[in-house]
């Protein structure tokens, strides 16, 4: 990694958590010659879990001071509570599966963060995540006499080297504005690699363990923190002939695909022990339906979806005539699709289906991608 530009360094904002990718990413640019300014992203966290990110700030000021970098704290707790806390508290209240995720790198990494760093003169902001930006000279194309035929710069979202640690899925909300002003320094390098680099940069983290669960706060116990704000009581888990079969703790809790935190009646546990899965759920009746193998009930199978929110990153609209493949959700299989009724106004997209799906959960992203290896993503909405 080289700046091009030698009578001038360019200035990076780096997010830093505290963690060995984002201070490896920090690392790189610095030593590729970059004006390198580490940044950590105070956010809210509740008071009643243990709070990490005072000693997790320390381990990003390590760094920065190993580095010989300028270091700074900002502030972002607000606009966390409400577009990522509040956010999927509202959206598990209304029956959908939230992807807090998603809403923490839309509106706090590459919202608040990317704005500030934008005010403060930066050229790029930079994270840890595991993803690559493709910069391709592409052509604008109209019809007729009026087609603008200006040779401009695309800048692709594309999967991370690392299949296993990939975050593509994460980051389908971002647009041409922030793909053009970030930087992925780990995006090509496998993690262990960025461990054994981690360790020759002499960096503290070096054998930091990776943080798990929700963005910024950790690995949670999900029933434990949406308790305390929505009140839950134990209803019936039904089968697909909608017989009781079983009880839960709270229909709000789950959501579709998911095999456990239910508990099935004795009686009508299936042969070999295999597993139920949640096919669909009645908030109001605070019920959940499950199924155990492929289910055979059309209630319960979709051919066509319909997207919210719609955002294409490179700000065209996808052609319905071409095979697209999606994921439903963080890690599942790459499925094919075709595009129609895009509606740029309205941000909304209708999807189809070449197999039926069986699991999709209403809130939750579904992240669309040029080919079937999951190589470029090209978008992504909310599933109506």
């Amino acid at each position: 990694m080289r700046v091009k530009n030698t009578q001038q360094k360019k200035k990076v904002f780096v997010g830093m958590s505290g963690g060995v990718d984002s201070s490896v990413s920090a690392a790189l640019l610095k030593h590729a010659g970059y004006d390198v300014t580490g940044v950590f992203i105070k956010v809210w966290q509740p008071d009643w879990i243990t709070c990490t990110w005072r000693e997790d700030r320390i381990d990003a000021m390590r760094v920065a001071a190993v580095l010989g970098i300028k270091f700074v704290t900002l502030d972002l707790e607000d606009v966390y509570k409400r577009e990522v806390v509040d956010y999927m508290i509202a959206e598990y209240r209304a029956g959908r599966t939230p992807n807090p995720d998603v809403m923490c790198n839309r509106y706090v990494k590459f919202g608040g963060f990317f704005d500030w760093a934008m005010k403060q003169g930066a050229d790029y902001v930079a994270t840890g995540h595991y993803a690559r930006i493709v910069k391709k000279e592409g052509v604008v194309a109209g019809s007729g006499e009026n087609a603008d035929k200006r040779n401009v710069a695309i800048y692709e979202l594309c999967a991370g080297d690392d299949r296993n640690k990939d975050q593509s899925y994460f980051l389908w909300t971002l647009g041409q504005r922030e793909l053009s002003h970030t930087l992925f320094p780990v995006g090509a390098i496998e993690k262990p690699a960025v461990r054994k680099l981690a360790h020759s940069f002499k960096l503290p983290t070096a054998t930091k363990k990776d943080s798990q669960g929700l963005c910024f706060i950790g690995k949670i116990d999900i029933k434990d923190f949406l308790s305390r704000y929505i009140e839950t009581k134990p209803g019936m888990v039904l089968d697909e002939k909608g017989e009781k079969i079983g009880s839960h703790d709270g229909a709000v809790f789950f959501t579709m695909g998911e095999r456990h935190g239910f508990t099935i009646d004795a009686k009508h546990k299936t042969p070999n022990d295999n597993p139920y899965y949640v096919v669909s759920k009645d908030i109001e009746k605070n019920t959940i339906t499950v199924a155990s193998g492929k289910s055979d009930t059309q209630t319960f199978i979709q051919k066509e979806i319909t997207l919210e929110q719609t955002n294409w990153n490179t700000d065209i609209i996808p052609v319905a005539t071409a095979t697209y493949y999606a994921r439903p959700r963080y890690r599942a299989a790459l499925v094919p699709i075709s595009i129609q009724d895009a509606n740029n106004t309205k941000k909304t997209t209708r999807i189809i289906f070449t197999e039926p799906q069986q699991t999709l959960s209403s809130g939750q992203s579904l992240v669309i991608y040029a080919d079937a290896q999951g190589e470029v993503c090209i978008g992504g909405g909310i599933i109506a």
